[in-house]
């Protein structure tokens, strides 16, 4: 998913296609996440974490992306068909769907790890383009359009806006409070939040914030972060010390997680997020 400049013709309807990218966002880094919690059991031979992996997985998809695309199909979809410029893409569009319900059904009919893990990874590099072009064809082309208002079209939708109440802001204001959260996990002067997880980083998948695109990096994370379940984590890999998004997690879910830096730059800043049983 690249970033652009969406020109739009109301400010409404640019606030509803940033709902919509940030939500789409959300859904990348969870799917991301469940598929590398896949992948990791699938490596390490552990067939009950493995099947574990795979059934919330499936569970994921049908209760959440595949309604999400079926809430597309009858609204930016059937607009943007209606545009000659988009009629092929979205014909191609709907045919990247019946593939990803191809998918989904697979993850849920197979038993094999390995199968399993390969089916997790094609959906998720399925579903990155499938996002990438909506964000940087599909919606560009509906905001632009004097003839539909995105906002309208997309008014109250949970399934095309998800939740709007745990998105924060990009920026740096939150420095202060990530940095007394670090202090109140008890950060010493190696620079770590806790310590006690270090040695486990390699049990966990990992998430590289640096190839996501900084619009929407902290939402992609944050859904990442919601599918971890008590006493797990994840490695996420940062370009910068990130403390603004630390200081987001702590007030979007106080005292949930407890963090290690692994490694503090120069290129790259390591950290285990380590949710609290």
């Amino acid at each position: 998913m690249t970033e652009h400049l969406t020109i739009a013709t109301s400010e409404a309807d640019a606030r509803a296609a940033e709902a919509v990218e940030r939500h789409h966002a959300q859904m990348a880094g969870e799917l991301a996440l469940r598929a590398e919690s896949l992948a990791a059991a699938a490596r390490a031979a552990r067939p009950d974490d493995v099947e574990e992996a795979r059934l919330g997985l499936v569970r994921w998809c049908r209760d959440e992306l595949v309604p999400h695309a079926l809430a597309e199909e009858s609204t930016m979809y059937r607009a943007a068909g209606e545009m000659r410029e988009a009629r092929l893409l979205v014909e191609a569009m709907l045919v990247e769907h019946q593939r990803i319900v191809g998918l989904v059904d697979g993850l849920g009919s197979t038993s094999e790890p390995v199968a399993a893990a390969a089916l997790a990874r094609a959906l998720r590099e399925l579903f990155e383009s499938h996002l990438a072009k909506e964000n940087d064809q599909v919606l560009p082309l509906l905001v632009a359009s004097p003839d539909v208002s995105v906002a309208e079209l997309l008014g109250g939708m949970h399934e095309l806006l998800g939740g709007e109440g745990h998105e924060g802001h990009e920026g740096h204001e939150g420095e202060a409070a990530a940095t007394g959260v670090r202090e109140e996990a008890g950060c010493g002067s190696d620079g770590h939040a806790c310590g006690c997880h270090e040695a486990d980083a390699a049990g966990h998948p990992e998430l590289d914030a640096r190839t996501v695109p900084h619009a929407i990096r902290h939402a992609t994370i944050f859904g990442a972060l919601d599918a971890v379940r008590p006493g797990t984590g994840l490695v996420l890999v940062a370009p910068h010390d990130p403390l603004p998004l630390l200081a987001q997690l702590e007030q979007r879910d106080p005292g949930a997680f407890d963090v290690d830096y692994l490694d503090r730059g120069p290129d790259a800043w390591r950290l285990l997020l380590v949710r609290r049983g």
